[in-house]
C-alpha cells in the first residue's frame, strides 16, 4: 500500500511538472517545443504507452478466463453480468442528465462569437448498434486479438472461462496455466509502472505544449462546463456508489484508486490503463480477482460515462452556437442515442468525436460543429478517461459488496 501511495505522489508531481513545462514552452519557447517534443517528449510518452498497450490483449484474455472460471457457477456469471450492465446503463443516464443540465444552465455556446460559416469537419462513419451487436461474436478469435477488438476478445474469453468452469477437474491443468499467466501479467504491470511518472510527464507536456492557451480563449466556458459535469458525476454518482452500495468510505475509494486515475489522465485511454486499474482495484479497494477480471475489461469497452458527458455538453453547446433550441423530445433522443452509442465504441479511432457525430445526426444538428471543440478535446479526453475507469471501479466495488451480502445469507 505504501508503495502505491508513493507511486501516486510521483505520478501527480510528474503531471504537474509536465503541465507547467507544456505551458511554458507553448507560450515562451514554441521553437524549443518543436525540437523537444518530437525527439524527447513524444518518444518517451509513446514508449510508456506502447509498453502498457503491449499487455492489454493478453491481460484481458487471461484475466477474464480466470475470472469466469473462478465464478464456477454459470448462473453466478449471469447474475454479476446483469448487475454490471444495469449499473452501467443507469450511471450513463445520470451522466447525460448532468451534462445536459450543466450545458443548459451555463450556456457555453452563447458566451462567444463563432464563425460557423467556415467551420468544416469530415466525420467518420459510426457503426450502427445492430452491426456492433452482431460483431460481438468473433468469427476468428485470433484475428480479434491481432486487431485488438475488445468486445470480441471478451466474448471469446467468457466462453473459454465457462468451459473451464463446467469441465472442472478435466481441465484443471489448463486453468492452472491461465492462473500462472495472470501472475506473469501482474509482474509485468508492476515492472512497467516504474516508468509511469516519466511517461505521464512526457505525455502531458506534449499535449499541453501543442494546445497552449489559444484553445481556451474561445472555448473556455465549454471546457469548464464539461469539467463541472465530470466532477459532479464522479463525486455524486461514484462517491455515492462506493458509500451507499459498496459500503466503503468515498475518500478511501478515491484515494485507493488514485494511481489508476493518474495514469488514465496521462494516457487518455481506458484500454491502455486497464492493467493498472485492475491491479489497483484488487490491491487497494479489495475487489476479488474474479469480479475485477470480468467487470473492468467489460467496462473499459462499453462503459463510457465521461465520454457521454462530453457528448451531452457538446450537443447543447453546438445547438446554442447555431441558435437551435432543442426540444424535450430531442434531448431525450440525445440521451438514448448516446447510451446506445457507448456499445459501439470498441476498436473505433477517435471514438468520442465519431460517436458525437452520431448523436448530432440524431437531432439534426450540423456535424461540422464538432470542429469547434477539437481544439480542447485532447485535454478533456484526459479527464473523461479518468472518469470512465473510475466508473468501472465503482461498479466492481458495488458488485463485490452485493455478492458478499448474498453469500453471507
Amino acid at each position: 500500500m505504501e508503495g502505491s501511495k508513493n507511486l501516486t505522489k510521483r505520478i501527480i508531481i510528474a503531471l504537474i511538472l509536465g503541465l507547467i513545462l507544456g505551458f511554458v514552452l507553448n507560450i515562451f519557447a514554441p521553437s524549443v517545443f518543436e525540437i523537444v517534443d518530437p525527439y524527447i517528449l513524444h518518444p518517451l510518452g509513446t514508449l510508456f504507452l506502447n509498453l502498457i498497450k503491449m499487455l492489454v490483449v493478453p491481460l484481458v484474455f487471461i484475466s477474464i478466463v480466470v475470472g469466469v472460471a473462478g465464478l464456477g457457477d454459470p448462473a453466478k456469471l449471469g447474475r454479476i453480468g446483469a448487475k454490471t450492465v444495469g449499473y452501467f446503463m443507469i450511471t450513463s443516464l445520470f451522466a447525460l442528465t448532468f451534462a445536459i443540465g450543466t450545458g443548459t444552465l451555463m450556456q457555453p455556446g452563447l458566451t462567444a462569437e463563432f464563425d460557423t460559416e467556415n467551420v468544416t469537419y469530415e466525420p467518420q462513419e459510426a457503426p450502427s448498434v445492430v452491426d456492433t451487436l452482431l460483431a460481438i461474436i468473433p468469427t476468428n478469435p485470433i484475428d480479434a486479438m491481432s486487431g485488438g477488438n475488445m468486445l470480441q476478445i471478451i466474448t471469446f474469453s467468457i466462453f473459454i472461462g465457462l468451459a473451464l468452469a463446467v469441465l472442472g477437474d478435466k481441465t484443471k491443468g489448463i486453468l492452472r496455466l491461465f492462473e500462472q499467466g495472470n501472475e506473469i501479467m501482474m509482474y509485468l504491470i508492476n515492472l512497467i509502472m516504474k516508468l509511469a511518472p516519466a511517461g505521464a510527464f512526457a505525455l502531458i507536456a506534449s499535449a499541453v505544449g501543442k494546445q497552449g492557451w489559444e484553445a481556451f480563449k474561445v472555448m473556455g466556458m465549454y471546457f469548464i462546463a464539461v469539467l463541472i459535469a465530470l466532477f459532479l458525476h464522479t463525486v455524486i454518482v461514484y462517491g455515492g456508489t462506493a458509500s451507499l452500495l459498496g459500503k466503503m468510505n468515498p475518500v478511501k475509494f478515491f484515494k485507493g484508486f488514485a494511481p489508476a486515475m493518474a495514469v488514465s489522465f496521462s494516457t487518455s485511454s481506458s484500454n491502455a490503463t486497464l492493467p493498472v486499474s485492475m491491479e489497483t482495484a484488487q490491491k487497494n479497494l479489495g475487489v476479488p480477482k474474479h469480479i475485477s477480471s470480468f467487470i473492468q475489461p467489460l467496462g473499459a469497452t462499453i462503459n463510457m460515462d465521461g465520454t457521454a458527458i462530453m457528448q451531452g455538453v457538446a450537443t447543447v453547446f453546438i445547438a446554442q452556437v447555431y441558435g437551435v433550441d432543442l426540444s424535450l423530445s430531442q434531448l431525450l433522443m440525445v440521451v438514448l442515442t448516446a447510451i446506445l452509442a457507448s456499445l459501439g465504441t470498441a476498436g473505433v479511432p477517435g471514438v468520442g468525436l465519431i460517436m458525437l457525430a452520431m448523436v448530432l445526426n440524431s437531432v439534426n444538428l450540423p456535424v461540422e460543429g464538432i470542429a469547434l471543440i477539437i481544439g480542447v478535446d485532447r485535454l478533456l479526453d484526459m479527464t473523461r478517461t479518468a472518469v470512465n475507469i473510475t466508473g468501472d471501479a465503482a461498479c466492481a466495488v458495488y458488485v463485490t459488496e452485493s455478492e458478499r451480502k448474498r453469500e453471507s445469507k
